[in-house]
């Protein structure tokens, strides 16, 4: 999995993201990081002098990035909230059935190990799950709700988001974000 014409910082953070979805923060070493990434290992502590949680905060940082990118994409290509939230995530749903391809959850799994013993990866996980959320407050206030009904929808749709990207993961397949995609209709339904 080594990534060509890269900077050697810039592959050792792409390296490293790949195996933190996949494998977590703790089943993660940085002789892998090294190995995997191809970079020598000078190059890893001349860029992160801090080590693996300096990576790992560089990682979270792309992988906040690349959700909000793809999800731009998304929810630009559709008319309405329903339509919009609704290809977002079965869009995400497609790449749980990729087993082969199956990334893991962009920062879930990391977030979830470290919440309670690194402080720095704690806030930095919140950060992007904030980032995303005011993502869709934005994107829901263009499709005409309210701020503060976009404020709680956006929490809603991240969590369901979150919680169906675990269940697809442990069930190899994208139907449990399929199933959720089918509920949109009633949780996006407009106050009359």
């Amino acid at each position: 999995m080594k990534y060509k014409k890269e900077g050697k910082r810039e592959l050792i953070i792409k390296t490293a993201s790949h195996l933190f979805q996949c494998q977590g923060y703790h089943g993660t070493g940085l002789n892998q990081i090294i190995e995997e990434s191809g970079a020598p290992k000078g190059s890893l502590y001349y860029h992160f002098p801090k080590g693996k949680e300096e990576i790992a905060l560089e990682a979270i940082l792309l992988m906040k990035q690349q959700v909000l990118e793809e999800a731009q994409k998304d929810l630009d290509a559709k008319d309405s909230a329903v339509e919009a939230f609704q290809f977002h995530i079965e869009k995400i749903a497609a790449d749980f059935d990729k087993k082969e391809d199956m990334e893991g959850l962009p920062i879930g799994l990391i977030a979830s190990e470290t919440a309670l013993t690194n402080e720095k990866i704690r806030c930095a996980c919140q950060s992007a799950f904030q980032e995303w959320q005011f993502f869709y407050v934005d994107k829901l206030q263009q499709f005409g709700y309210p701020k503060e009904r976009a404020e709680e929808l956006s929490v809603a749709i991240n969590a369901m988001i979150e919680g169906g990207c675990i269940l697809s993961l442990t069930s190899e397949s994208g139907d449990p974000l399929r199933m959720i995609a089918k509920q949109l209709p009633l949780l996006l339904k407009r106050e009359e």
